[in-house]
């Protein structure tokens, strides 16, 4: 039975204030996004759409979550239903989506150059790694960035207390 009018909050962190640190469940969101958009567009063969996911990746990494789409998806409608996931440093799925950005624009670029199969190539493997992520948590990008935070001694603490 669902309780309506509860006054228990549902976040500890505001998502467009506190940009160091983010609900986990906000990354698998965007991840889960982009790896079926992108599937869909290697089927249905339509390369606008690998542009528009770049793009959108972009413009979260640029602008912040308030422009992200999927974000305001997952901050906006879903959590307030979900409720919060946990909290963890915003820096290392900001580096996974710098790694997704850079290999979609890539292949954008060369989907229409007409470098048709290292286009659909480099996007299947973001297809891959995202849907990856978004269905096991394990995200490639994410512990790329781990490895080079220790490697450059970095601390990174990966749920930090609010």
């Amino acid at each position: 039975m669902l309780i309506k009018n509860m006054s228990i909050p549902y976040r500890t962190v505001d998502p467009y204030r506190d940009t160091h640190v983010i609900d986990s469940r906000g990354p698998r969101t965007n991840q889960a996004i982009v790896g079926v958009g992108t599937l869909i567009a290697f089927l249905l063969q339509q390369e606008w759409i690998i542009v528009l996911l770049a793009l959108q990746l972009i413009v979260g990494l640029t602008l912040g979550r308030r422009f992200c789409l999927p974000c305001r998806l997952w901050f906006d409608v879903l959590q307030p239903r979900l409720g919060e996931g946990t909290i963890e440093d915003a820096r290392v799925p900001r580096f996974a989506n710098i790694i997704g950005a850079v290999f979609l624009t890539v292949s954008s670029i060369l989907l229409y150059a007409g470098s048709s199969s290292i286009g659909w190539a480099l996007a299947l493997i973001v297809a891959a790694l995202a849907l990856l992520a978004a269905t096991t948590g394990v995200c490639v990008g994410c512990e790329m960035y781990m490895l080079i935070a220790r490697a450059r001694g970095i601390v990174v603490d990966r749920h930090p207390a609010v």
